[in-house]
């Protein structure tokens, strides 16, 4: 009875927002328009109104609330409502790394009179918690999702981004053993303490944290990326410290630098992937992962090839700040490069690896393992993460008011 009615008003004049009450105030979501089957919603900006989390999987993308699980087949108009398999009157539609679904599914399955928990209004295009809608003299916070009015942090970020940090190597995994640190202190040590610093700078500016160690422990580099970065993961940052083989002159190479995943582009680029990927052998034994079918390695083409342009856009603002931690930053600066990382190569979200410094030069040895180097190190990286954030929401807020997805 809601699909025809909802068709209906949509042939009149298509909806362009939904809104969402619920106690924690009025959400507006800008919809989308598909030709031919309606309005769609995108799925992680509903997530984020109904205080629940989207979980993407290999084939379905599920939404957990309150209210249930519903897990969605892009392409097909089916959501599996906790057992059951029921039918929308559009498809779902995947673009990039977002989700989009039919308006339908708010009015029909969510609203559902048999779940109780929310109540739709077709003529104003509003979900509302409960049994009825809020009243005009409650709703005092709106935040609109798309291109009008939104809550933000002192920062000028929107709540809600979420950044993976990984302290590199750990545990039985020292890494580099730091020709110029003080005695007994490893890269391990290095990387977790700045990447604990990291993440105390993102908290106090708003941003969640996940990381991937928070002390001296062994994490296999595989599984790193795909363990602690998932859907609601924005970027991943794996922490490193550089250094280089006793030859002629290695103690005067120095500088920091910031890579992304691809083939290396350099001979040095290349060194530096072969020392870090030297880490797997420190790894536990696990179960080979399943064979992929074609379509599965197809999906994830497209999708490193979608992330590889941010990933650089991160990586080049990284490297971008860093200078600031150095008076001679501009000449310290040895670029962005490209390299086949293990522990980049399982992300499934904009990924990068930052070489801090050379172990092997006294003054960065000096620079990474004092304390007054190291929260420099963490601002920087910090300032240059909250940067990205904020282009990463304009990039959002493009596609999430387009014209189609």
């Amino acid at each position: 009875m809601i699909a025809p009615l909802l068709a209906l008003l949509v042939a009149i004049a298509p909806p362009l927002r939904l809104q969402v009450t619920s106690a924690h105030g009025v959400v507006q979501i800008d919809l989308v328009q598909q030709r031919g089957d309606g309005p769609l919603v995108p799925l992680n900006a509903l997530a984020r109104a109904l205080d629940g989390t989207v979980d993407r999987g290999e084939t379905w993308v599920t939404l957990q609330t309150r209210a249930g699980r519903f897990s969605f087949l892009a392409g097909t108009p089916i959501v599996q409502d906790g057992a059951a398999l029921r039918a929308l009157p559009g498809a779902s539609v995947r673009r990039g790394d977002s989700l989009f679904v039919p308006l339908a599914f708010v009015a029909e399955v969510l609203a559902d009179t048999r779940r109780g928990m929310w109540t739709w209004t077709p003529a104003t295009v509003a979900l509302h918690e409960g049994g009825a809608p809020m009243p005009l003299a409650a709703r005092a916070s709106v935040t609109t999702v798309g291109n009008e009015r939104r809550s933000r942090l002192p920062d000028g970020l929107r709540p809600g981004h979420h950044v993976t940090i990984d302290p590199g190597h750990g545990g039985t995994d020292p890494g580099n053993p730091g020709m110029f640190f003080p005695r007994g202190l490893k890269e391990k040590d290095v990387t977790l303490a700045v990447g604990l610093l990291v993440r105390d700078e993102l908290i106090k500016r708003g941003v969640g944290v996940t990381m991937t160690r928070s002390r001296d422990t062994l994490i296999n580099l595989e599984q790193r990326a795909p363990r602690f970065c998932k859907v609601d993961c924005d970027l991943f940052v794996s922490i490193h410290v550089n250094s280089l083989e006793r030859r002629p002159g290695f103690t005067n190479v120095r500088g920091f630098e910031t890579y992304f995943l691809s083939m290396a582009r350099t001979t040095d680029a290349a060194r530096v992937a072969r020392i870090e990927n030297d880490a797997i052998r420190f790894d536990s034994p696990q179960a080979a992962p399943e064979a992929s079918d074609g379509l599965e390695f197809m999906f994830k083409d497209l999708q490193f090839n979608e992330f590889l342009r941010e990933s650089q856009q991160a990586a080049a603002l990284i490297q971008s700040y860093m200078q600031e931690t150095r008076d001679d930053g501009r000449d310290a600066s040895r670029g962005v490069k490209q390299a086949g990382f293990a522990v980049l190569n399982t992300a499934r979200r904009p990924a990068v690896l930052i070489e801090m410094g050379y172990a092997t030069n006294r003054d960065d040895a000096e620079l990474m393992t004092g304390a007054a180097g190291q929260r420099a190190l963490a601002a920087s990286i910090a300032n240059a993460i909250v940067k990205y954030l904020r282009h990463y929401e304009l990039e959002t807020t493009d596609t999430s008011s387009g014209n189609g997805p």
